[in-house]
């Protein structure tokens, strides 16, 4: 397209005034470009030639080259606000992507491990340093409901060992503050008396790598899924699911949506009312198990 650069600003604009994290930024970036190059394909110089049918047919395409109906909300939803960001530029007069709506996929309910199974998984065997931050790894994402980007960006101050909360940095660069579950407080604790034999002396990271530095997404991945093999659990574990499985066991608990919205620092309820979901299915099977028009027979 002629004006194609019109995304490197859109994309600056996310970085520098939105404070967009870095992943977010190239995911919108991946999606505009997949726009733009059809658009070029479809002889559209300018983004004020495209209009709401063009935009169909572009769903259209992606529908029939086999993406998944959520791939597409998600092109769409990145070339929308992009299009609002033009209206405020006044590159453009009117958002052509406003009207119109992806296909509805089947609605993917996110994965838990029961209590039972959560805590077989922390009881994590052996000591020494690596020992010790892989506990206190664990212990915080399923104590606090992180999310990993969370958890890797903690630094040392952000915990605070008296009140028993740590204050993280959620999406949109938005600040809460979290309690610190009893499990979690005690495995910090001994972390970090051990946690100077790995970190260099100016690392103000929480958790490190065995090199001294602040330690990598995919380092704790890696480790989360080497303890749930040594702790002999079938399931595919994967830092998100603690914070999945923290959000079900305190809604199943308190029934308190607003309160677990909080904690996991979601800006719209919608987003938390997946685990309501969760807690609904958790009530049928009981139901199912117990009730004696609804047991079923041997």
């Amino acid at each position: 397209m002629n004006d194609a650069g019109w995304i490197d600003r859109f994309i600056r604009h996310l970085e520098y005034e939105r404070r967009l994290s870095p992943l977010t930024c190239k995911n919108y970036c991946r999606d505009l470009e997949k726009l733009a190059a059809w658009c070029q394909a479809s002889g559209l110089g300018q983004w004020g030639d495209l209009d709401s049918e063009h935009v169909r047919a572009y769903s259209a395409s992606c529908f029939r080259k086999g993406l998944s109906a959520r791939s597409i909300q998600r092109r769409l939803s990145a070339s929308r606000t992009f299009f609002r960001y033009l209206i405020r530029e006044k590159v453009v007069s009117k958002n052509p992507v406003s009207s119109v709506s992806a296909p509805k996929g089947k609605k993917r309910l996110p994965g838990n491990l029961d209590a039972d199974r959560m805590a077989r998984l922390l009881d994590i065997p052996g000591d020494g340093a690596l020992v010790d931050r892989d506990r206190a790894i664990l212990e915080l994402l399923y104590s606090s409901g992180l999310r990993l980007a969370e958890l890797i960006d903690l630094n040392l101050g952000d915990v605070d060992m008296h009140d028993a909360t740590v204050r993280v940095t959620g999406k949109g660069n938005k600040d809460r503050i979290v309690p610190v579950g009893r499990q979690a407080l005690k495995a910090l604790r001994q972390w970090g008396i051990t946690r100077g034999e790995l970190a260099d002396a100016d690392e103000e990271a929480m958790f490190v790598s065995n090199r001294g530095t602040r330690i990598s997404s995919r380092s704790v991945q890696a480790r989360v899924k080497h303890w749930a093999k040594q702790q002999g659990l079938d399931a595919n574990v994967y830092p998100h699911l603690f914070r999945h499985s923290f959000a079900t066991h305190v809604l199943e608990s308190s029934h308190d949506l607003r309160g677990v919205q909080e904690l996991l620092g979601h800006a719209n309820i919608s987003t938390t009312q997946v685990y309501t979901h969760l807690d609904f299915q958790h009530l049928a099977q009981i139901y199912d198990q117990t009730h004696p028009r609804a047991r079923k027979k041997d």
